[in-house]
C-alpha cells in the first residue's frame, strides 16, 4: 500500500517537510559516496531554512506539553499500558528538556560558520558548486568518508531536539485518527466535513491501481480526485471506481 498524506494547515505542512528533509539526510549522510554527502549538505541547510521560523520551537513545547497533560489524564486506565505510557511520557519530557536547553534561533551554529555559510550561498547559482568555485569544498569532499560523516553528525546536531519533536508529534497525529475503507465513484469521492476537525488527511492506495489522488479540503468539505499519469502526457481521470483507505488525522 502507497500512503499519501496531505497536511490541512500551515504547522502540519512544515513538520512534515522537515520530517522528509531529516530522513534524507540520514539516509545519504550514512553513505561513503562524496556525491551521497554533498547531497546530505544540501539538505542540511534546507533544515537550516525551514527550521529557522522564530516560533518553530516554541510550537513543539507547547504541543508536547498539552499531549502530555492528555497523557496524563490516561493513568490507571486499565485499557491503556502503564509501562507504555510511561515511556511515551519519559520520552515527551525528555525531548521538551532538549529543546528547552537549546538556546537561539535554531540552527545559530551554522549561520555562525562562515566556510558552510559559503557554500550555502553558492547552491542559490545553478551549477555555482564546481571545484574552481570552493575549492575548500572540493578539498572537505576528497576526506575520508569517515571524517565527512563526524562533520556532516556535528552539523546535524543542533536541529536534533527539533526532530525529536517532530516525531513524536507527527507519531501522535498520525496515530490519532480511524480509518475507514472508501469507494471513489468514477474516480470521485466527496464527503461534506460537517463539523469534522482535521489537521491531516491519510490515503493508503493499492499501487496496482496505478493511480495517484489529487486533493483539496477546507473546513466544509473534502474533495479527492484520482487521476492516472502515463508516460508524459497529462494526467487523465480516472473512469472506474476506485477503492482506498481514509484517516482523518488530529490532535
Amino acid at each position: 500500500m502507497i500512503t499519501y498524506e496531505y497536511p490541512l494547515s500551515e504547522r502540519i505542512r512544515t513538520l512534515l517537510r522537515l520530517e522528509d528533509l531529516f530522513e534524507r539526510v540520514f539516509y545519504f549522510a550514512a553513505k561513503a559516496d562524496p556525491h551521497e554527502h554533498h547531497v546530505a549538505l544540501l539538505n542540511i541547510f534546507e533544515i537550516l531554512e525551514v527550521a529557522g521560523r522564530a516560533d518553530l520551537k516554541s510550537d513543539l513545547l507547547q504541543e508536547l506539553e498539552r499531549q502530555k497533560q492528555i497523557l496524563d489524564s490516561l493513568r490507571d486506565n486499565p485499557e491503556i499500558s502503564e509501562e507504555a505510557l510511561e515511556t511515551f511520557l519519559w520520552e515527551i519530557d525528555r525531548t521538551s528538556g532538549r529543546l528547552f536547553q537549546a538556546s537561539g534561533k535554531v540552527g545559530q551554529e551554522l549561520r555562525d560558520n562562515e566556510w558552510l555559510m559559503s557554500i550555502k550561498q553558492r547552491t542559490t547559482i545553478p551549477g555555482g558548486m564546481c571545484e574552481f568555485d570552493i575549492p575548500s569544498y572540493h578539498y572537505w569532499l576528497h576526506l575520508p568518508d569517515a571524517q565527512r560523516r563526524r562533520d556532516l553528525e556535528a552539523w546535524s546536531a543542533p536541529f536534533m531536539p527539533i526532530r525529536e519533536g517532530i516525531a513524536i508529534v507527527l507519531k501522535l497525529l498520525r496515530e490519532s485518527g480511524r480509518t475507514a475503507r472508501e469507494v471513489a465513484h468514477q474516480g470521485v469521492y466527496q464527503q461534506m466535513m460537517a463539523g469534522r476537525v482535521a489537521q491531516m488527511i491519510r490515503l493508503r492506495l493499492d499501487p496496482a491501481l496505478t493511480c495517484v489522488p489529487e486533493v483539496s479540503a477546507n473546513k466544509y468539505a473534502l474533495n479527492i480526485r484520482f487521476t492516472i499519469q502515463e508516460g508524459m502526457q497529462r494526467p487523465r481521470a480516472v473512469e472506474g471506481d476506485v477503492e482506498f483507505e481514509l484517516t482523518f488525522c488530529n490532535l
